[in-house]
């Protein structure tokens, strides 16, 4: 046997920063999140940079030695605060407004201190044992009956891909051994309003894009049932295996409401799995007035709601909520020796509900976020953000020249500058000028979509800063640049 080789020494330099040192660094880097969350709102919401602005402003390699810390939260503040665009920032409206609130941006720091990783029981009783407890707690407060088990993924779109993963081996029972080749086209089903990841999530089990099949919606941007059980039925008669219906309670250009109850009906009598995308509204099943947008999504198979959108948890934070969780773990559960422990059978593994082993530790904020504003002042936040976007409504509603594009169900305003005697098209490209416009002053963020192939702009109010101030501003914005668009086009 040959003579170990001997042990040498750790050089003093080999470690992580010293106690003392976080304790300085970590502090200023607080000191500066307090004065940023205090102060955001007088920001430029949207960042002013062009496109390999930040990248040509960095070094092309890696340093060789350490860099002292000052150093690099200055190039913190002065290359990278540049090129955010603000989402805490109170009059950021566009997409879905949210907030990473103070208690959840806290739980994220501690979380990342711990570093833990809930992919199997042992590797993090806390985390994997929160992560179960906090769904029942929000499952309490969403109003769904007991037996729809919760897992938190990171986004919407991972969370459906699971919940179709687990429709796709029940409609093709074995697949995950033997896969798709040989068998029948696989359909999945949703409507023409429906959120692109639905579609990606189609993709990304083989179905192909063909496996989507749209569903016309009614004048209310709404999923039609009859048309969704006509083309089942045409379907089922040409060989094609239907997989999934996905309905959607929020839908991201409109957030209109499919009709669930009627679908989950359907669902039933056709023996399809359900999955019900309640990932921006969710939260409002919360409020009892607003209850009423929820009727039948209990007897969904698959449910899922995102607490990083309006519920304050910073990103990301997806809940997938499943009735048949044995289906989910069919489809992904998956344990090799190196990760089988003596609790296998008695505790359950996170990691069987997808296909992620790592698993940040979510919980932990999402436990700090409903225990710091309680149910009843998320309530308030969530109904105060209705308030303002009906606000932004009812301007609209009453200024010559402009119109409401859809319903206001939850907090985002759909509407259009569509003066008379003004063609579509060219009604389309001033509401894009006007976007244009607004954004441009760095007050406000806003988005725009398409409703019935006509482009229509949207204000979504989500941020716990946000205050009416904020949104009658973006309404004073817009109503400018309506007006000076206006009377450019009729001087020339």
């Amino acid at each position: 046997m040959d003579q170990a080789d001997p042990v040498v020494a750790s050089p003093p330099s080999v470690g992580d920063m010293p106690s003392e040192e976080f304790r300085v660094q970590a502090e200023a880097a607080v000191d500066w999140v307090a004065d940023y969350l205090r102060s955001v709102g007088e920001l430029p919401v949207l960042a002013r940079v062009r496109p390999g602005e930040i990248r040509s402003a960095l070094p092309p390699e890696a340093p060789e030695d350490g860099e002292p810390f000052d150093a690099i939260l200055e190039d913190f503040r002065s290359t990278i605060l540049p090129g955010i665009t603000h989402w805490n920032h109170p009059a950021f409206f566009a997409w879905f407004a949210n907030t990473g609130s103070g208690p959840g941006i806290i739980a994220e720091f501690l979380a990342a201190a711990l570093n833990s990783n809930a992919m199997v029981w042992k590797s993090s009783p806390a985390g994997t044992e929160l992560e179960i407890h906090v769904a029942e707690w929000v499952r309490r407060l969403l109003g769904l009956p007991e037996g729809f088990e919760g897992t938190i993924n990171d986004t919407a779109s991972h969370s459906t891909l699971y919940a179709l993963g687990a429709a796709r081996e029940v409609a093709f029972p074995g697949v995950r051994e033997t896969g798709l080749s040989g068998l029948p086209q696989g359909r999945i089903y949703t409507s023409e309003e429906a959120h692109s990841s639905v579609e990606k999530a189609v993709m990304a089990l083989g179905l192909g894009r063909g496996g989507v099949r749209r569903i016309p919606t009614d004048p209310d941007f709404r999923m039609r049932p009859d048309l969704l059980e006509a083309a089942i039925l045409e379907d089922v008669g040409g060989g094609v295996r239907p997989v999934a219906v996905v309905a959607t309670v929020g839908t991201t250009s409109t957030t209109s409401v499919d009709p669930v109850a009627q679908v989950a009906e359907l669902c039933r009598r056709h023996g399809v799995w359900l999955h019900v995308d309640a990932a921006y509204a969710g939260v409002t099943a919360m409020l009892p007035e607003l209850r009423h947008h929820f009727d039948g999504w209990e007897q969904a198979d698959s449910i899922v709601f995102n607490p990083h959108k309006w519920l304050f948890t910073p990103m990301d934070c997806s809940l997938l909520y499943c009735r048949r969780p044995e289906a989910l773990a069919e489809a992904f559960s998956l344990t090799p020796e190196y990760l089988r422990t003596r609790e296998q059978g008695s505790a359950r593994n996170l990691m069987d509900s997808g296909v992620a082993l790592g698993r940040r530790f979510r919980a932990l904020k999402l436990w700090f976020v409903l225990r710091y504003f309680g149910a009843e002042g998320v309530r308030e936040r969530v109904r105060e953000h209705i308030r303002l976007a009906r606000r932004v409504a009812e301007r609209v509603e009453a200024a010559p020249g402009w119109e409401m594009s859809a319903p206001v169900p939850f907090a985002t305003a759909v509407f259009r500058f569509a003066p008379r005697g003004v063609v579509p098209e060219e009604q389309d490209r001033m509401n894009l000028q006007i976007m244009e416009e607004v954004n441009g002053s760095g007050e406000v963020f806003l988005s725009h979509t398409k409703v019935l192939e006509r482009v229509v702009l949207r204000l979504s109010v989500g941020n716990l800063r946000t205050r009416e101030e904020h949104v009658d501003r973006a309404w004073i914005l817009l109503s400018g640049a309506a007006k000076g668009l206006a009377r450019r086009m009729a001087a020339d």
